[in-house]
C-alpha cells in the first residue's frame, strides 16, 4: 500500500448506485453493497467491486459522503479503509469510530455560523408545507428536506439560499433533496486532514454533486461522472476529468481512472493521450458545456 497517494471518492451516484440511478447494466453482474430493511438498495458492478478491492490495497482509500454516520454504516464496500468521511466532512471516522480531535475542530470551525439548533428551529415551519415530504437532521450538523419539486414556490429556493448565506450557511438542491449546510462544513477539509496524517502528497478525488465541488477543487486531480448535478450545471475545472459513460458504468470508469492515477499514468491537462492510456476519459474542460 502506498500512503503517498490518497484516493477520496464520493459514494452515491459516483461509486455506488441505487437501481433507479444505475441506468442500463448492459449485461454486467451486480454486487450489492447496501441493504435496507432486508432489501438490496445500492450496487456496483462486480468488475468495479473487484477493481476497488485492488485499488484500496494500493493506496490510502477514503470513502467520502454527505450521508450520516448511520447511513454510511449500512454500506459494505469491498475495500479496506482506515478512514472515512461522513456528514459532508462533519464526522471523520477512523476504524469505524468518530475521531474526537476532528470533532473538536469542526465545533471550532462552525462557531462563526448560525448554530445548528437555531437553523433547525427556523426550518420547522417548512414541515407544514404540502410540498415538503420530509424534513430531516443530519447528525446535528446540517439539515435537508425532501421536496415535491413540481410544487415548490418559484421564489423559495432563491429566498432560502439568500437567507442561509446571511447566516454562514449554503444550500444545495440535488434531485428532490434540498440541503442547508454550514459554509465551514466541507469534505475537502476532512480529506486534507487524512492526507496530513498519512503523509500523502497526491490526492485524487471523484464526485457528482454540488457538495463535491470543494472536494474536486481541493484535489490534485479529479474525475466526475457524466451524470449528476455537476453535469447538469455544466461544472468543470482544468484538472477534473469526466467519464464517457453515465450510470453504473461510470462507476467502473472512475475506479479504472483511479488505478491510472495511483500508477502515475494520468496525463496532464492538454497533454496528448498516449495509445492505450485512459481510453475515453476526457478532461471536464474539454466537454462542450458552459461553466455556470
Amino acid at each position: 500500500m502506498n500512503p503517498a497517494v490518497l484516493v477520496a471518492s464520493d459514494l452515491d451516484r459516483t461509486l455506488i448506485y441505487s437501481q433507479a440511478a444505475a441506468g442500463a447494466w448492459e449485461g454486467a453482474l451486480r454486487c450489492c453493497v447496501e441493504v435496507l430493511d432486508g432489501a438490496p438498495l445500492s450496487f456496483m458492478t462486480e468488475a468495479a467491486a473487484t477493481s476497488l478491492t485492488a485499488l484500496a490495497a494500493a493506496c490510502t482509500f477514503v470513502p467520502v459522503t454527505t450521508r450520516t454516520v448511520a447511513q454510511l454504516r449500512r454500506v459494505q464496500l469491498p475495500a479496506a479503509h482506515e478512514y472515512a468521511v461522513a456528514a459532508n466532512g462533519g464526522v471523520l471516522l477512523r476504524d469505524g469510530e468518530p475521531d474526537a480531535a476532528w470533532a473538536n475542530r469542526v465545533v471550532a470551525a462552525l462557531a462563526s455560523a448560525l448554530p445548528y439548533r437555531r437553523m433547525w428551529e427556523q426550518l420547522q415551519p417548512l414541515a407544514e408545507r404540502d410540498w415538503v415530504r420530509k424534513l430531516r437532521s443530519a447528525d446535528d450538523l446540517f439539515c435537508y428536506a425532501v421536496l415535491d419539486r413540481a410544487a415548490v414556490p418559484p421564489d423559495f429556493l432563491a429566498e432560502t439560499t439568500a437567507w442561509a448565506a446571511e447566516h454562514g450557511w449554503r444550500t444545495s438542491l440535488q434531485g428532490r433533496k434540498l440541503y442547508w449546510v454550514p459554509d465551514a462544513l466541507t469534505k475537502s477539509a476532512a480529506v486534507a486532514e487524512v492526507a496530513r496524517r498519512q503523509g500523502s502528497d497526491l490526492v485524487l478525488a471523484a464526485g457528482d454533486s454540488l457538495l463535491d465541488i470543494d472536494l474536486l477543487a481541493g484535489a490534485d486531480r479529479g474525475i466526475r461522472p457524466a451524470h449528476g448535478e455537476l453535469a447538469e450545471q455544466g461544472w468543470s475545472a482544468p484538472h477534473v476529468a469526466v467519464t464517457p459513460s453515465r450510470g453504473v458504468a461510470a462507476g467502473e470508469e472512475i475506479v479504472a481512472w483511479f488505478h491510472h492515477g495511483v500508477r502515475g499514468e494520468l496525463r496532464e491537462p492538454g497533454e496528448p493521450r498516449e495509445p492505450g492510456g485512459q481510453p475515453g476519459v476526457r478532461l471536464a474542460s474539454e466537454v462542450p458545456v458552459p461553466i455556470r
